[in-house]
């Protein structure tokens, strides 16, 4: 438990995980140059004293690796998330009455912390700006990309409560800064706020909003987490139940409003629903791609309060690994024993960050019948966010569901294309730029597990690798791995990709070949960019195919731009790159910053 972020930061220092960056940086690009950096390489924390032309200082990378983000979340492994809660979910078959109620005796200390606690004062209002002193610029809130629409606050806990039935959420969306008083609403087709803006529509009323930034990183984590709808219970409950300690929350200053406590800030205000949608992006996004331009609701703030001292929290995302992959991570753990509750078979699962989360799934089950990795995927597509994956993996139980690459190969030992694969549609994540319309597309299930005689039994295969590989003029680059055959080519027509496909596996390099990738020509063929870049870019039912090889059935997925003439009609977004000026200021400078 940390009480709020500066305890975080100071505990963080003393483990070596905490850099100070005592120079002047900006806000603009500079300083997501230098933490793009240092996130990928695994490097510590960074605390950004001076910010050009700004009052405040910059946290960031505060869950940049797993072994931090366990440390964040209380535990010396993501791993202990599960079994904190299942010791809580064990159940008693049987049980009843009196018997029932001492079975859960036990299990008391676990709930502790978990209501929060109410306060008549609070840090957070030390610092109290109303009126003409709101001033958005005043903050260190970072553009991130190049072709960002403006700055973003990239860790904001939003929290609005349902105007008819009075439950809190907590949630987190990016936020646009539009002028010194008032943000863009990231608020999503599928996402709590805006249900609560709808409601707040119909009954003819003003929305209030609170924002914080900082305090306990648990509190930071609930704001992301998948919390299923469980009447009075809200992500300060999960916080409090994950650090063993209530959060603690204070009245808002001019808002009817909860607001932590142990925050560095709160930002207050209001939404309403009549006034006209406002504008949104670009966004650098977690894609790796830019999000178009949008419409979103416009949020006015009519104070901001501050601790003395504050430290504005902040992260990027882009391109993975970013250090959003840990925190769905930590989900994944948190969540897995529910899921068990319901698909008792669940071994296991993942979400590689080459998925960025809803595009790939691995699941290892206890298979007992036919059909069963089915009936698995079937069951995951519906609790959730999880309806929103892409591609789903089913592996037996003694398979690893990590690292993804590696999962997928012994998959693909079990499954033969056409036979088991399936493709289906539903709900699709709104960033995904690739589905055929907005939220809605294809998914695949790739059925990687023993195959029982009812299932047609195993095939047999032997994976392969290809020493030499056909001379196309369309292939610039090619390579396998024992299974798998990566391609990527310069799109200039439609149909191209499946034309050189077709060329391709009618070569003796397509033996012991399962699975063909093919990309644009600017990704580079490693396990981890060529299926980042190619399950961003397709939609299952209408760029996956299965064609001939020479010694079977391959599946292939076109990954590449689509274009109007193959059908294609929605705005096909830019990829994100950091401007060469940065990132060639950032490398004289890098000594410097002392890293």
């Amino acid at each position: 438990m940390f009480r709020n972020l500066g305890a975080y930061l100071e505990a963080l220092e003393r483990r070596g995980e905490l850099k100070r960056v005592k120079v002047p940086v900006s806000s603009d690009l500079e300083i997501t140059e230098i933490a793009d950096r240092m996130v990928k390489r695994g490097g510590p924390a960074l605390l950004f004293e001076r910010v050009v032309g700004k009052d405040f200082p910059v946290a960031i990378g505060l869950f940049g690796t797993r072994e931090r983000t366990a440390f964040a979340l209380g535990v010396g492994d993501l791993d202990e998330l599960s079994e904190k809660v299942s010791r809580l979910l064990e159940l008693k078959p049987g049980r009843g009455g009196i018997s029932a109620l001492m079975g859960l005796l036990p299990k008391l200390p676990l709930l502790k912390g978990f209501f929060p606690k109410r306060v008549a004062k609070a840090p957070v209002q030390e610092v109290v700006l109303k009126g003409e002193a709101v001033d958005l610029n005043r903050l260190p809130i970072l553009k991130c990309w190049p072709l960002d629409g403006g700055p973003f606050l990239t860790l904001p806990l939003v929290i609005t409560q349902d105007p008819e039935t009075g439950e809190l959420n907590l949630g987190m969306y990016r936020m646009q800064v539009l002028d010194k008083r008032s943000t863009a609403m990231h608020w999503q087709l599928h996402k709590v706020g805006r249900r609560h803006l709808e409601k707040a529509r119909r009954l003819g009323k003003k929305l209030p909003v609170a924002v914080a930034l900082g305090g306990d990183p648990v509190l930071t984590y609930a704001a992301t987490a998948p919390l299923p709808p469980l009447p009075g219970v809200s992500e300060f409950h999960l916080a409090g139940f994950l650090r063993g300690a209530p959060i603690e929350l204070v009245r808002g200053v001019t808002v009817d409003l909860p607001v932590p406590a142990e925050a560095e800030f709160v930002l207050e205000g209001y939404i309403d629903p009549e006034e006209p949608l406002v504008v949104e992006g670009p966004f650098g996004d977690h894609t790796g791609f830019y999000t178009p331009e949008d419409l979103y609701p416009r949020f006015h703030v009519t104070a901001i309060t501050h601790r003395k001292g504050a430290i504005y929290p902040a992260t990027i995302v882009g391109m993975p690994p970013m250090e959003d992959a840990y925190l769905i991570e930590a989900s994944e753990r948190l969540f897995l024993p529910p899921l068990r509750l319901v698909l008792p078979e669940v071994a296991d699962y993942h979400m590689p960050p080459e998925g960025v989360a809803h595009n790939w799934v691995n699941v290892a089950l206890k298979k007992e019948y036919p059909g069963q990795a089915y009936k698995v995927a079937y069951g995951m597509l519906g609790l959730g966010q999880m309806m929103f994956a892409k591609v789903i993996v089913a592996v037996d139980a003694d398979v690893p569901v990590r690292p993804g690459f590696a999962t997928l190969l012994k998959a693909l030992e079990h499954a033969l294309p056409g036979r088991d694969t399936l493709f289906l549609r539903g709900p699709i994540d709104v960033l995904d730029h690739s589905a055929r319309a907005f939220a809605f597309g294809g998914k695949l299930l790739i059925d990687g597990t023993r195959k029982l005689p009812e299932e047609g039994g195993e095939v047999p295969w032997a994976p392969r690798v290809h020493t030499e590989l056909p001379q196309d003029p369309e292939a610039l680059a090619q390579r396998q791995w024992p299974g798998v055959w990566g391609i990527t080519l310069r799109k200039a027509r439609p149909g191209q990709a499946w034309a050189l496909a077709e060329r391709l596996l009618q070569t003796p390099a397509s033996a012991g070949i399962r699975l063909l990738l093919l990309a644009d020509h600017d990704t580079a063929l490693t396990p981890e960019e060529l299926l980042w870049a190619v399950l961003n870019n397709i939609d299952p039912e209408r760029d996956a195919r299965v064609m001939a090889g020479v010694e079977g059935p391959v599946l292939v997925l076109d990954g590449t731009r689509k274009l109007p003439e193959e059908g294609f009609h929605r705005v096909w977004p830019e990829r994100i790159r950091m401007d060469e000026r940065i990132k060639a200021l950032v490398e004289s400078r890098w000594e410097e910053y002392g890293l």
